[in-house]
């Protein structure tokens, strides 16, 4: 374009504006011819000549050139900015989630700055009421409660279940397996459930105001939904009625020490069978691999595959799934449960004592009298010692290898020919293996973790776990598996 044809192009589009007072509706294009063809300079005694007017509109057209392709009314002319209110973004930044973890809230960026300043203020300061909550003493005895309560109902239903799927003819004879896959999927429903706990420490009265429920993310942004529900978890996991189903509950109903036993069992040829006769007839070696091999790859398959379902399961009952009202939960669930634990706990010490039949004693009131001392020693382990290392929880392996040492020790004296313990002694030992053991362990929290870590890190953790817990059974057990042999208990 000529120096004067782009002159005559600015004066016509200048002259078709609507002056002051006027409809000011401007069309795209007029914008865009403003911005790309600005009007010359004119100053008073100074005119361009044709050379400075032909080498200026040249330098303005390599200037634009590049912008030859890109589509402009959207970027010169974008739409003119609302007078009202913006709704509440739904789409979270990096950083909004992090303000949000930190602060429990949800600044919006309207927000002037000084109400965000009121707004974190203000959720700070709640911060720090729900740190207090979580220290108070009140707090702590409901937790503690929860444990001793939801321990002895975890126990008599792994237990019970074993029972239930030990039978001739089984298809598995490790009676530990069904225990450990309703564990894990009750843990799986538990972890991936947003609804049952969504008033939290009673904060927020609605899905509205609370601002870590999904639905108020946008359903195609993946990341912001896993840092919201993250966020949550943290913060149900310091809820006493949620301790109490996760870590009391599915940690009792699920044994790590029996799971590794029944693979040292398999390995030594040693795994009881349902089927009453005689003594199991030798076996090759590689055949003991072989079990080894399908106890391990089982209860491992088994396990992840309920914690997936259970998963799935919270998923698919999330729309009709009620919510505890925090409410009533504190004022008058927890003290409740506080009654419960404590009285079922001394309600099994007369029970241990005073047995309506003796036959209880070793199959479970024995049990139940240990089960709260494991639930709690495996808590407050894991409590301090799983923070310290994020790619390895180190509390729920100090406690696994730690309870099935135990676990070992006692099989020991049990089937120990050169002891011969009598039957009282023999219903200890076995409470404290079904009882303090069990609940020591726990394969639901230990497959949770596995799902949770990167995977590097997770097939660091279990086959460490795995392999240092054989390896202590091998030594303890093996010991005296392969020099005396284990002799029938008198108590079974």
């Amino acid at each position: 374009m000529s120096s004067s044809a782009g002159h005559i192009e600015y004066l016509k589009r200048r002259s078709s504006r609507p002056k002051s007072g006027q409809n000011s509706s401007t069309e795209p294009d007029a914008e865009l011819t403003e911005f790309l063809v600005p009007a010359p300079t004119s100053q008073a005694g100074f005119h361009r000549t044709p050379f400075e007017a032909k080498a200026q509109d040249a330098s303005q057209h390599t200037r634009f050139s590049k912008y030859s392709n890109i589509e402009l009314p959207e970027v010169v002319a974008p739409k003119p900015a609302s007078t009202h209110r913006p709704e509440r973004q739904r789409s979270l930044s990096v950083e909004q989630l992090k303000t949000r973890e930190s602060n429990k809230c949800f600044v919006p960026d309207y927000a002037s700055p000084q109400s965000q300043s009121e707004t974190v203020s203000k959720d700070r300061q709640a911060q720090s009421q729900l740190q207090s909550i979580l220290a108070s003493p009140a707090t702590k005895l409901y937790t503690i409660a929860h444990l001793i309560l939801f321990s002895i109902l975890g126990t008599l239903a792994r237990l019970g279940m074993e029972a239930m799927t030990f039978y001739p003819s089984a298809p598995v004879i490790s009676s530990v397996l069904w225990p450990n896959f309703g564990g894990s999927l009750v843990l799986g429903f538990l972890n991936q459930d947003q609804r049952i706990f969504r008033e939290e420490w009673g904060s927020f009265s609605s899905p509205e105001d609370w601002s870590f429920h999904p639905t108020n993310l946008e359903p195609n942004d993946t990341d912001a939904i896993q840092n919201v529900m993250q966020s949550h978890n943290n913060v149900k996991k310091t809820i006493p009625l949620y301790i109490g189903l996760a870590t009391g509950f599915c940690g009792s109903f699920t044994s790590f020490s029996s799971f590794i036993c029944d693979a040292f069992l398999a390995l030594s040829n040693g795994l009881a069978s349902p089927l009453p006769g005689p003594s199991i007839p030798p076996r090759n070696n590689g055949y003991s691999v072989e079990a080894l091999l399908a106890i391990l790859i089982l209860h491992i398959a088994v396990s992840m595959s309920g914690l997936k379902l259970g998963a799935h399961l919270a998923m698919a009952v999330d729309p009709i799934m009620p919510t505890a009202p925090f409410k009533a939960v504190r004022k008058f669930l927890d003290p409740v449960i506080v009654f419960l634990g404590f009285g079922a706990w001394i309600g099994a010490v007369f029970l241990t004592v005073f047995p309506p039949h003796q036959a209880w004693r070793g199959r479970v009131t024995y049990a139940l009298l240990f089960a709260p001392l494991g639930c709690l020693l495996r808590f407050y382990t894991s409590k301090q010692l799983n923070p310290r290392v994020v790619a390895f929880p180190l509390g729920t392996f100090a406690v696994n290898m730690f309870g099935t040492v135990i676990l070992g020790t006692c099989f020991d004296l049990q089937h120990s020919r050169a002891l011969e313990t009598d039957l009282m002694s023999c219903w200890i030992l076995e409470g404290v293996m079904d009882g303090f053991c069990g609940c020591a362990t726990t394969v639901s929290t230990w497959v949770a973790e596995l799902n949770g870590l990167k995977r590097r890190h997770s097939y660091i953790y279990g086959f460490t776990s795995v392999t240092v817990g054989l390896s202590f059974l091998i030594v303890i057990m093996g010991s005296l598996q392969w020099s005396q042999g284990f002799q029938k208990p008198r108590c079974t």
